[in-house]
């Protein structure tokens, strides 16, 4: 679904691609399953110009702006990123049809782990900590 995450047919259930780690239910928000750190969003975005002279710096003010930062909490991967006013939830960037999904990839006949690229020489266990027998 990204470099980070797959969804497993089977289980339907979200997947970190680098530990294998579960991050719940595929019918619903991965996000839920993350490790999350709400920055300010000053850490990223210094203020360009001395914010004790100037009420504008060119630096979001963390009174309007959040940034959301999510993990995986197996491996610390890094899986998404989101700007969001304070106290916002966690939005929700993707929603699949499951069932659409899996019959899709039934209708192939191949298995999508088996079917991705991972470059010369590299094992799809390796890179999620599971495979289909």
């Amino acid at each position: 679904m990204t470099e980070y995450l797959f969804i497993d047919l089977d289980a339907e259930r979200w997947v970190c691609r680098v530990c294998g780690h579960d991050l719940g239910n595929a019918r619903g928000n991965y996000k839920e399953g993350t490790l999350v750190y709400d920055r300010d969003p000053r850490e990223i975005h210094q203020p360009i110009i001395d914010p004790e002279k100037y009420e504008f710096t060119f630096s979001p003010d963390p009174g309007y702006c959040r940034i959301l930062e999510f993990y995986c909490p197996g491996c610390a991967t890094q899986l998404e990123t989101e700007y969001v006013p304070p106290g916002h939830p966690p939005t929700v960037d993707m929603l699949w049809d499951i069932d659409a999904l899996r019959a899709q990839w039934q209708q192939r006949g191949t298995d999508p782990l088996t079917a991705v690229t991972y470059g010369p020489g590299e094992d799809v266990k390796r890179h999620t900590g599971h495979a289909h027998n």
